[in-house]
């Protein structure tokens, strides 16, 4: 019962990271876009090694004792797209206008920490053939709120299989799953600014932009229990431990949630946020210091 409720721990804490997006973009200054740059990419690099090196083979190990080598390596891969593929559908329920990931310009965030700073005036921005590339397009004012539900509901949408990912990588290594848990609040973070922004100047409220925002990493752990509960009461058999053969499916398919989550949310977002060889850096960064953790808990 202990490592569940480390799990859930550490799942609670990748999820509120939205929370802390939510408070930086009330109390930063400026907004440090290359620092969000260079920690999105770390979040993918750590997200994208491990996959790679250590969850999807434990998933051919969990798999192996009941379905021989062979079919073990067809059942993982399988597990492996199978993966991508849900959270593919996921995120084809969204609409492409609500993308939790675009960028708000310096002019947008301004005002959300310094009271006395101009609003923006959105309308002009939208119609404007001279707008920065980097500005957030929200529209005309009376749809900001909506946008900013929309946005809500996208990331914690989003956040049902990433909560998953982590509780179920720290139910079976409490450090591997710190290491999850900590790329993903690093994802997360731009996320919490995301749904700040246009719910604040839609409501001109901070508590409520501060809510929604939490609202949508709470997501997180929700879905972790959930799912968690659902496959203890249907597939964990008298016991009620999860029988190994169906670990081995679910690592499998964590991959390949975390690898989708990498090329097609963290690396664009990272791109965007930052200059030259900044999310490389990140990357790479990220890719080393899992590689460290992972040699120095070796047994």
């Amino acid at each position: 019962m202990r490592d569940v409720w480390i799990a859930f721990g550490l799942t609670l804490f990748a999820g509120m990271a939205t929370a802390i997006g939510s408070v930086i973009a009330f109390t930063a200054k400026r907004t440090n876009y290359r620092f969000l740059s260079v920690a999105t990419g770390f979040s993918a690099g750590v997200m994208l090694y491990v996959s790679f090196v250590e969850i999807f083979f434990k998933g051919v190990d969990s798999l192996v004792g009941r379905f021989g080598e062979t079919g073990a390596h067809w059942i993982n891969a399988g597990s492996f797209f199978g993966g991508m593929l849900l959270i593919g559908l996921i995120d084809n329920l969204i609409p492409a206008a609500e993308n939790p990931h675009e960028i708000h310009s310096e002019a947008e965030t301004l005002p959300l920490h310094n009271p006395s700073a101009p609003a923006p005036d959105f309308e002009a921005l939208s119609e404007s053939e001279f707008k920065s590339p980097d500005a957030h397009d929200h529209g005309t004012h009376h749809k900001l709120l909506r946008m900013g539900l929309f946005t809500a509901l996208a990331i914690g949408i989003h956040n049902f299989p990433e909560g998953l990912v982590t509780f179920l990588a720290a139910l079976h290594d409490p450090g591997l799953g710190l290491a999850i848990a900590i790329a993903i609040a690093l994802h997360n973070i731009p996320e919490g600014i995301s749904v700040s922004v246009p719910i604040f100047y839609a409501t001109g409220s901070r508590k409520k932009a501060f809510l929604y925002s939490a609202l949508s990493g709470l997501a997180e752990p929700v879905g972790a229990i959930i799912a968690y509960a659902a496959i203890r009461f249907f597939l964990g058999g008298d016991t009620g431990m999860i029988p190994p053969e169906v670990m081995g499916v679910l690592f499998g398919g964590v991959a390949g949630i975390m690898v989708y989550i990498s090329l097609d949310q963290l690396l664009p977002t990272s791109r965007a946020y930052g200059k030259g060889h900044d999310s490389l850096f990140g990357l790479v960064a990220g890719m080393l210091v899992m590689a460290l953790s992972l040699l120095l808990l070796m047994k």
